[in-house]
């Protein structure tokens, strides 16, 4: 079964692995193409994993005498890499890896068993092998039962694996959500109490193993699972801080569970993701309670923003994602502000401050509506409908992609004989509200505004 599904990803290397043979050396297929075989769920640029007895000299020799180029950065840790016809792998020798108790990186052991290899790997379903080129499975640990049964385990005991490697306490959740699976109680345990071990892993492989949770179909089991555990308090408190009711009186939905709908209901892609997860961790900073118990959330957006870029940052992330993810949770609210009609100058007001977010804020605005009010759902739908049909009718009578004054600073000096200062700064501005509210205007209209704004900027001084 498997190797049929796998025949045409293994064509193209069933000549290194006789390669390797011939060098009296064996060549596994390892790692998640194994997995998705089994399951049907092959892709078509599957990454290439293999596996080997040889020792790295040898396996540089090996591919030297095959691949069109080969990269020697990972060979201290038993790793090659290669291109042949367009098509990366990686070969590693079997290895025997751990941490020290307060170490980031893995001391590496190179061993000649592949059982001692696939027993150090994260989990089961990730433990088996395809020797090749006779194409037979090597499941020494039960990968594909676990499989057929849905469940997550470990190969060795959860305490030595997640010791081993603690970021693999963050990966169960992406395996929990993204392949259905439910882990066994020992590895909740063992998470539970060696949750603080993840302290030793960087935050860069925290924040890379995070993204991959939330892009599966749906993150939300996993999302769970790193609360439940109390593994989000070590790298994002922010998440099961949330666990709060909104309602104290009529006690109806918490914003935690609110939060991992609204990831739910966002497409699978990173950053409107990290986006929904993070719109609301301002509430427990800004809640109040007004008369009769009713809670309130002033300004949770613009403290929310605050948190999430701080956050974000201590996850290593760039620039450029977290000015994006901190301005939509800033701006989640915004659409809610503009009361229940569009008028030409509100759709050129909220297209201009959204910007390059527009369709990414529309939609986060669309899914932040979680409520099981039917009529309640159904008008703030209508609402952002309406938005999306006035901001297509603008686009067809005037350029909202980039709105600016109608005329710019050198026009302004040389019609009012100004030099460069502050007050072309306030002219530009007044020009520029004046375009929000009525639209574009003609040269000559500007021209006329512009008059018409510097005289009463004189008023004063006449006067005095």
């Amino acid at each position: 079964m498997v190797p049929e599904r796998l025949r045409p990803v293994l064509d193209p290397v069933i000549d290194l692995a006789r390669l390797f043979e011939a060098a009296g050396a064996h060549l596994y297929l390892v790692g998640g193409v194994v997995r998705d075989a089994l399951l049907d769920r092959l892709g078509p640029e599957s990454d290439l994993d293999f596996t080997t007895d040889a020792l790295p000299d040898q396996t540089e020799r090996v591919l030297l005498g095959w691949a069109d180029s080969i990269w020697l950065q990972g060979k201290r840790f038993g790793t090659i890499a290669a291109i042949r016809a367009g098509r990366r792998i990686e070969v590693t020798t079997h290895r025997a890896e751990q941490y020290e108790p307060a170490s980031r990186k893995p001391e590496v052991v190179f061993s000649n068993a592949l059982e001692a290899d696939l027993s150090r790997r994260d989990f089961t379903v990730n433990a088996m092998a395809l020797s090749l080129p006779d194409l037979r499975l090597v499941d020494p640990f039960n990968g594909v039962a676990d499989l057929a049964s849905s469940t997550l385990r470990t190969p060795l005991s959860p305490e030595t694996s997640f010791t081993d490697d603690p970021l693999r306490m963050l990966r169960a959740a992406r395996f929990i959500a993204g392949y259905n699976l439910q882990p066994e109680p020992g590895l909740v345990s063992a998470v539970t109490r060696l949750r603080s071990r993840l302290d030793i892993v960087s935050d860069e492989r925290v924040r890379d193993e995070l993204d991959k949770l939330l892009v599966v179909p749906d993150p939300a089991p996993g999302l769970w699972f790193l609360v439940k555990t109390g593994l989000a308090e070590e790298f994002l408190p922010e998440l099961p801080a949330l666990a709060l009711e909104q309602d104290p009186v009529h006690r109806h939905k918490d914003v935690l569970a609110h939060t991992i709908a609204v990831v739910q209901r966002t497409r699978p892609e990173r950053t409107i993701r990290l986006a929904a997860l993070f719109h609301d961790v301002g509430k427990p900073k800004t809640r109040s309670f007004g008369p009769g118990g009713m809670v309130s959330f002033h300004h949770h957006e613009l403290v929310g923003a605050r948190m999430t870029r701080d956050r974000m940052r201590a996850l290593r992330y760039s620039a450029e994602d977290i000015d994006k993810v901190g301005k939509l949770v800033e701006l989640h609210l915004r659409f809610h502000t503009y009361g229940m009609g569009w008028t030409d100058s509100a759709v050129r007001r909220y297209v201009r401050d959204v910007g390059d977010l527009l369709e990414d804020l529309n939609e986060l605005t669309r899914c932040d509506c979680t409520t099981r009010n039917a009529a309640k759902a159904r008008a703030l739908s209508e609402r952002m409908d309406e938005l999306e049909r006035r901001i297509a009718e603008l686009r067809e009578k005037e350029e909202l992609a980039a709105i600016r004054p109608d005329l710019d600073g050198r026009q302004v000096m040389d019609h009012l004989g100004l030099a460069p200062g502050p007050v072309v700064g306030r002219a530009l501005a007044y020009l520029l509200e004046e375009r929000l509210e009525h639209g574009p205007h003609s040269e000559d209209e500007a021209l006329a505004l512009l008059d018409q704004w510097w005289a009463g900027q004189q008023e004063p001084a006449a006067g005095a």
